[in-house]
């Protein structure tokens, strides 16, 4: 299978700060409305945190991960849940007929893939007619960012526009959780986070920087099995330009329409 993606995934139970919980509930609240009556595929899903929160309104979850024991945990929390299919899968080789979905979905997971184009290429190729393609993920241009141990490339906002303009005809980017720091406490631990980047003091695991951030933001929240409505506040992310890169948002995201 190659390498294992289950260090570097959030799962249940996992300790997480309050920012942490909100960026996980956004994703999916983000989604929520395209996914409104869709057949509706998540591509890289993880643990499945966010599979029964948007099969409350799609009309099928379709799900998916490479790594067979991170699917595990999604597999036993929807087990006998009609409206919600797991399946181990290859995003570069999504294993679906032609124009079988009417939204994919995929995040925090592109920069772990050897040729997102062909990934790209194939949510194209699944989408139906009206399709939506959306991409989430840390944008690399944020000052604090922090690359994953086993990523391979992560993309700017003008080459994420190009690259997803070469296949969809509308693309628009998006920007959420802005990236200044607002008190005294924000800039201190800021400015250790990005020394930390930089001499690679910070774990390779989710586990090991649990402790890291128990030292500098207190007590953890424990991850949720599933999503529910409302567990964080939620602010719509802000259309960004896309011919140049973005430094005001940690997180960026993608709505590549067919």
């Amino acid at each position: 299978m190659g390498a294992s993606y289950i260090h570097v995934t959030e799962f249940p139970r996992n300790g997480a700060t309050k920012e942490q919980i909100a960026r996980l509930y956004h994703r999916y609240r983000f989604a929520f409305e395209f996914c409104k009556g869709k057949d509706v595929l998540e591509v890289a899903c993880g643990a499945g945190i966010g599979l029964g929160y948007l099969a409350k309104v799609a009309k099928k979850v379709v799900a998916g991960d490479i790594d067979e024991k991170i699917l595990e945990t999604a597999m036993n929390t929807y087990y006998g849940q009609a409206d919600i299919e797991i399946y181990k899968l290859d995003a570069q080789n999504l294993p679906f007929k032609d124009c079988s979905f009417d939204v994919v979905l995929l995040y925090e997971a592109i920069y772990y893939l050897p040729k997102a184009e062909e990934f790209i290429s194939e949510a194209h190729r699944v989408l139906r007619g009206n399709g939506v393609l959306i991409i989430g993920m840390v944008n690399k241009d944020w000052s604090d960012f922090n690359p994953s141990p086993l990523s391979t490339k992560y993309f700017s906002v003008p080459e994420l526009y190009q690259l997803l303009s070469q296949r969809f005809s509308t693309v628009e980017m998006y920007g959420a959780f802005p990236a200044s720091a607002n008190t005294l406490k924000d800039k201190v631990i800021s400015l250790i986070r990005r020394t930390a980047v930089t001499f690679h003091l910070i774990p390779k695991t989710m586990k090991g920087k649990e402790f890291f951030k128990r030292i500098f933001y207190g007590k953890l929240i424990p991850i949720p099995t599933q999503i529910t409505n409302g567990m964080a506040e939620y602010l719509p992310p802000i259309v960004i330009p896309v011919d140049s890169p973005n430094y005001q948002y940690k997180i960026l995201y993608a709505v590549a329409r067919k």
